[in-house]
């Protein structure tokens, strides 16, 4: 009896330990977060460059509050977006700890009239989250549901509140809702920029200090308002200026990163040597150019038309640093259709829409085909202790036109349905560059040119270099429209003068002619500009995460239907098999233990 007992509470013991044990191990569970991600592309991690943003506690000291407005009754696919976003932001504060803190809310509770304020005050007049509708089916009949997908970040810095906001998923125009089985490209692509989203939101919102980027003006570039969009995606992080020569030295004080953009009047002597100088001191210069120009009205008129030089004079500045622009067009077989609509085709192959193919660098990595228009070829030129890198280069069946091309209309007509440009079009050989960047330290264009009682009556600030001081950085694009918008304008009712905003459709992604005709294709570029313009800036905090690319798999649903049955099977079978294997081999186990001796 005794040892019965003793054998009794030794097993409530064992039980209440292993108890005990569960309860200490969900409890410790709950305030620790670690997983193992064995997916191929890493799509449960966070980038390098996030981990190493939230670590620094220079980057934000204080805590940075999200709240989130995805949250209520939503279909499936969106609830898998929103869990998606939840691990995301544990992640984040796993790294961050307490500097990071997040809450979810749903805006569909209470009132009517709270409800409508509430909506009111996250749209805010347009310049706020956007709203979602999505169409659905539920129990057999269709549902419509409004969300605001996105939300409101804050960060206190001495005593001033500042705010932002994110938009995750896109919103919709009033009347024009998605349908659920839209969604799922709109989701790939949201998850895809989830991390990046965030990280660049907390970028804007926490950062002090900006660098100064000038776009150069007075050689006929592109203006103000062709590059809006432009700006605007790198007003959250940079400085932006206009600056204008005038052969002035001191025109690029305190400026960092220079851009030309299409130039169309030949730089004097003075103002590339200013800009020489600009590089020799360490500037970062970005130059998107055509050595050629055309007609573009005479060419749809005539169905033909000539190409001029434009004697820049930079390209010969560029030359000295290693890069050589070529004064041709390059045509490509791997081009954007264009519309003609007196053709027997509405639509023909226009080889030299090139669709150029990105290079593994990080400015290029998995961003889609870049769009360049009617683009020149570049060379490189070896120079000693400079690195040279090739960022676009065209497909494999690609040619080079002769110097100052006769552009015609009836061009693809000689290739046929299947354009072949170029003998060998599969040989890698044929790639040629569209865009290249070289870095290091540069001599001066200048160097032994320049009359001693110039170079002695300059003032010690501006003093001539004869080479770099510190390392510079020059990217040529063999584009100068690529990121170029087009814009309305409208009279402005508080003066003379008008105002301008671009046009809502975003030609950086897409070509809005085509997309009216069904034609989706999507461009890059968009996507290259930004890269660009944070790696020469030096800010490669963010490319890891813009270029990375996370495919959804979709299911095979020809594999689903040939093997459900045997799955099904499975399923049902394998857990009845487990609990009654466990049930004999626990009989067993009690049989030998307890049977009478």
């Amino acid at each position: 009896m005794k040892k019965n007992l003793t054998k009794g509470l030794f097993n409530w013991t064992v039980l209440a330990l292993i108890g005990l044990a569960i309860v200490l191990v969900n409890v410790i569970g709950s305030f620790l977060y670690y997983k193992i991600d064995m997916t191929k592309d890493q799509r449960y991690s966070l980038g390098p460059s996030t981990e190493t943003f939230l670590e620094n506690k220079d980057n934000f000291e204080n805590r940075i509050s999200i709240q989130i407005y995805l949250e209520g009754n939503m279909p499936s696919e969106i609830k898998h977006f929103q869990t998606a976003l939840k691990d995301k932001l544990q992640d984040f504060k796993r790294v961050a700890g307490n500097r990071i803190e997040y809450l979810f809310t749903d805006i569909n509770v209470g009132s009517d009239e709270e409800i409508n304020a509430m909506r009111a005050q996250l749209y805010d007049k347009g310049k706020g989250i956007m709203p979602l509708e999505i169409l659905y089916m539920k129990d057999g009949t269709q549902s419509k549901v409004m969300l605001f997908p996105g939300a409101i970040m804050s960060y206190t810095v001495n005593g001033v509140t500042k705010e932002n906001m994110v938009q995750f998923l896109p919103g919709t125009q009033p009347g024009h809702p998605y349908s659920l089985e839209e969604m799922n490209e709109v989701i790939e692509t949201s998850l895809n920029n989830l991390e990046y989203n965030l990280i660049a939101s907390m970028r804007r919102l926490t950062q002090v200090s900006k660098p100064t980027i000038a776009f150069l003006q007075g050689h006929g570039e592109l203006t103000y308002q062709q590059t809006m969009r432009a700006r605007a995606l790198l007003a959250p992080y940079f400085t932006l200026k206009d600056v204008t020569l005038k052969d002035s030295i001191a025109a690029f004080n305190d400026v960092d990163g220079v851009i030309i953009a299409n130039p169309r009047i030949p730089y004097s002597d003075s103002s590339l040597y200013i800009l020489d100088q600009f590089v020799m001191r360490g500037g970062k210069l970005m130059v998107f150019m055509n050595t050629l120009w055309h007609s573009e009205d005479s060419l749809m008129s005539k169905g033909m038309t000539h190409t001029t030089r434009k004697y820049l004079k930079l390209d010969k500045l560029l030359y000295d640093y290693g890069i050589n622009i070529r004064e041709n067009y390059l045509m490509d077989a791997q081009c954007s259709p264009k519309i003609v609509p007196f053709a027997e085709s509405t639509f023909i192959p226009w080889f030299f829409h090139v669709l150029a193919t990105p290079s593994k660098h990080p400015i290029t990595r998995n961003v889609d085909p870049i769009l360049l228009k009617y683009a020149n070829e570049i060379s490189l030129v070896d120079l000693p202790n400079i690195k040279q890198t090739k960022l676009i280069t065209s497909s494999t069946n690609s040619i080079p036109s002769g110097l100052q091309p006769f552009v015609n209309l009836a061009l693809p007509l000689n290739y046929g349905k299947s354009p072949k440009l170029i003998d060998n079009p599969e040989d890698p050989v044929n790639k040629l560059c569209l865009g290249a960047m070289v870095e290091g330290y540069f001599h001066s264009r200048y160097n032994n040119r320049l009359p001693p009682e110039f170079v002695k009556n300059l003032p010690k600030k501006y003093a001539f270099l004869p080479k770099s001081k510190k390392e510079g950085k020059v990217l040529v694009i063999g584009n100068g429209t690529f990121f170029a918008n087009t814009y309305d304008s409208m009279p402005n009712p508080k003066g003379l003068n008008y105002l301008y905003r671009p046009n809502s459709f975003n030609e950086l992604k897409m070509d809005p002619d085509l997309y009216q005709r069904r034609i989706s294709i999507y461009y890059g570029n968009q996507e290259f500009f930004q890269n660009i313009v944070d790696y020469m800036m030096g800010d490669n905090s963010v490319l890891d995460i813009r270029s990375r690319q996370i495919d959804i798999k979709e299911i095979d649903k020809e594999k689903v239907t040939k093997f459900a049955g045997f799955y099904k099977t499975i399923n049902m079978l394998l857990p009845l098999g487990i609990i009654i294997l466990l049930s004999v081999l626990m009989h067993f186990i009690r049989t030998r233990r307890y049977a009478r001796k």
